[in-house]
């Protein structure tokens, strides 16, 4: 008995040691945990749910991503590929699967007029246009224009809501935008940015470049897609991407509102748009060309004069009934001055055609002006399959 006895006695005294200890070191160990009761929790003020907190984006969004639509395009490829042996040998058997494409719109006027990216609805031969609101409707193509990358749409439903045309001239390096557009078929997607630049060309893309670009991410999908400020003003119309991987880098670009309403005035009134011609193949001058044709450097410095090079003159075109040759830099377009061909075809685009315009030469060491009475644009290809 005693022996049991003092087992106990050094139990418990094992015991209220180790409770001295971690009272002392670790007493949150002997709290209680309630099982039931009330759980006070920390939570923000309710207020007025219309006053955003600042710097938020969900106004613009708000006002510009019902104007926002899904293009959803078909191809029938019988029609395309009907009896093709080269297509069946290296496509196999199921060259009768139509073919499907996913892209974005701007619905830019209540009657229903809707612009977007012509390589969105290239050779379609079913358009079908899904609104915001969950409405359809099937679209009729009203022109396109593969120069600038632009196509105007029309779809005939009521109470469509039309995005407010925003003014690229108050544009500036550095405004916050946002852009709105279906990537990848994921639905109405809104990302925001700022204007990396303005005036990007050389890069490509199309025949007349003008781009914005934009870090706000634009992925597969949003081609055709609007590009808004922070008022949910259109600013551009989404076109491509610089991509090593196919998705976003933060370099996209869109075509200026402004280039934008012009080409769209153009196809509402005449089905395609008209640009002035000159039937030159022009290219930027270099100092091997500028020394092989005589051109003398300007100024002491010895740098090559502003201007773009004829590389070559359709002959009974507009130009060589002018008099401009080959090796002539053209310097000036109606008092407009030139640096790249950029600028010499966007100058030489405007031009009414029929309508004579002077146009700046210079030739070796002599400057004068021309005469010239621009022919009408071609069209592309892609125009002229319409």
């Amino acid at each position: 008995m005693k022996r049991f006895w003092l087992l106990f006695s050094q139990s418990v005294t094992v015991l209220l040691a180790l409770f001295f200890v971690v009272s002392t070191l670790k007493p949150q160990w002997l709290t209680l945990v309630p099982h039931s009761g009330p759980v006070t929790l920390l939570e923000a003020p309710t207020g007025n749910a219309q006053q955003r907190p600042a710097g938020s984006l969900s106004e613009a969004a708000r006002l510009a991503s019902p104007s926002v639509v899904s293009i959803n395009t078909r191809q029938n490829a019988k029609r395309h590929h009907k009896g093709d042996p080269w297509f069946r040998f290296f496509n196999g058997v199921p060259d009768e699967q139509d073919a499907s494409g996913l892209g974005s719109g701007v619905i830019v006027s209540p009657q229903g007029y809707i612009l977007t990216n012509n390589h969105v609805v290239e050779e379609a031969d079913g358009i079908e246009v899904v609104l915001h609101d969950g409405r359809k409707a099937i679209a009729k193509v009203i022109g396109v224009d593969p120069d600038t990358d632009l196509a105007l749409l029309k779809i005939d439903l009521n109470k469509l809501p039309a995005i407010v045309l925003g003014n690229n001239d108050h544009l500036l390096v550095g405004d916050v935008v946002l852009a709105i557009g279906n990537p990848f078929g994921v639905g109405q997607t809104v990302t925001s940015g700022i204007v990396s630049a303005l005036g990007r060309n050389h890069l490509g893309i199309n025949t007349f470049e003008n781009f914005i670009q934009t870090d706000a991410a634009i992925n597969p999908g949003n081609s055709g897609g609007a590009l808004v400020d922070v008022k949910g003003h259109l600013m551009g119309i989404n076109s491509a991407i610089y991509s090593r991987s196919g998705g976003s880098m933060g370099i996209g670009f869109a075509i200026p509102v402004s280039t934008a309403k012009t080409i769209m005035d153009s196809l509402v009134k005449d089905g395609k748009v008209t640009r002035g011609w000159l039937g030159i193949e022009p290219t930027e001058l270099s100092p091997e060309s500028a020394q092989a044709f005589g051109i003398d450097p300007d100024g002491p410095s010895g740098a090559l004069p502003t201007g773009v090079m004829i590389a070559g003159v359709l002959q009974n075109g507009p130009a060589a009934k002018a008099g401009l040759k080959p090796g002539d830099v053209i310097t000036q377009v109606s008092e407009h001055q030139v640096r790249n061909v950029s600028e010499l075809l966007s100058r030489v685009a405007a031009l009414q055609p029929g309508t004579v315009s002077t146009v700046g030469v210079l030739r070796g060491t002599k400057r004068f002006e021309l005469n010239v009475s621009p022919g009408t644009r071609p069209l592309s290809p892609s125009n002229k399959r319409r």
